[in-house]
């Protein structure tokens, strides 16, 4: 067995391909695995002329993070002890890849874990997509060591050391191949957004540990394949968080912190009408149109683990949507 690979998802990414996978190959030891979602911009082509020695895995359709992964990786399932999951848009720093697969080495009780991620398109924060580490708060809504909501703080290393975590960020995620596989990988239904976070609830809820490691740096434009800025990632991100709660709380837990998640859910339907336009707002709407009509065919956790708490409660925070407008808490130092 090889110790790790790496493997990008790509869906119609070949300008994102060009770009970033030259740093890919000259900072990184471990085989290099491309996982392709039916793209039709040509990025398969561009790899099998300019890149033989990547790995290519054709699949049929486009199953979104969620299913891409889960189908490109059982087709190298017990290959590899490890695997590194890395979005197309990231540039990483030499030897990145041996760094995390040892530090997962030396920590056996950690199961998956993220390295310090910062934005390329905001030089100096950052990134939202993981930045040092995710939480969640009591309610269910995630955030990070270095961005709450759309505050991205500087990096001037004072989130440096490593900690235990709510989420490691699928921009760029290792995890252990084994336990990867064991528990079924991301919920497929998920396509897209969250599903990382789902999976590392699963994952606390079975006693594992997810780490944050940020003695590794990578740098991410975000955006590669769907923009912040299209309706579509806000239906996915509140339909998937509703999706999670549902599946991890228990359906009696999950009922009673809709009542609280409904009336802040409406208030971000208001501010996204003022601010990011209709389009936004309904997209809101319609996440919970869809969860409703959905939520049968989620695999509902065991009653045996319905007591778990959402979060770690390192630190608790009940409301981060509190803490940031009530209190103006816009730095994870600020927190209680």
């Amino acid at each position: 067995m090889r110790k790790a690979a790496i493997v990008i998802l790509n869906y119609n990414g070949k300008d994102m391909l060009h770009r970033f996978l030259p740093s890919v190959i000259a900072g990184s030891t471990y085989d290099l695995v491309v996982v392709d979602n039916a793209s039709t911009d040509g990025s398969t082509d561009y790899l099998a002329e300019h890149y033989p020695q990547v790995e290519l895995i054709l699949l049929p359709r486009n199953g979104g993070y969620s299913g891409g992964y889960n189908e490109g990786l059982e087709q190298i399932k017990g290959r590899f002890e490890y695997y590194l999951l890395l979005n197309s848009d990231v540039k990483v720093s030499a030897g990145w890849d041996v760094a995390m697969a040892d530090y997962l080495d030396k920590n056996p009780s950690i199961a998956a874990t993220q390295p310090k991620i910062i934005s390329l398109a905001d030089e100096g924060s950052f990134d939202y997509a993981g930045a040092a580490g995710g939480f969640l708060d009591a309610l269910g809504y995630p955030y990070c060591r270095g961005r709450i909501l759309h505050s991205l703080e500087l990096d001037n290393g004072q989130y440096d050391t490593p900690l235990s975590v709510d989420w490691a960020s699928g921009a760029c995620f290792c995890v252990r191949a084994a336990i990867f596989h064991m528990h079924q990988g991301f919920d497929p239904v998920f396509f897209a957004h969250m599903e990382e976070i789902d999976f590392c609830w699963r994952l606390r809820n079975r006693g594992y540990g997810i780490s944050a490691n940020p003695g590794v740096t990578v740098y991410h434009l975000g955006g590669g394949t769907l923009k912040r800025s299209n309706p579509k990632k806000t239906f996915l991100n509140f339909r998937n968080s509703l999706f999670m709660l549902y599946k991890n709380l228990g359906k009696s837990r999950f009922y009673k912190l809709l009542v609280y998640r409904s009336v802040l859910d409406l208030g971000a339907m208001i501010h996204f009408l003022f601010t990011s336009g209709g389009a936004h707002s309904l997209a809101v709407f319609r996440a919970y149109l869809a969860f409703f009509s959905q939520r049968h065919s989620l695999s509902v956790q065991p009653k045996s683990v319905e007591e778990i708490k959402i979060t770690s409660g390192n630190p608790y925070v009940f409301s981060i949507i509190w803490e940031y407008y009530g209190k103006g808490r816009k730095h994870f130092s600020q927190l209680p």
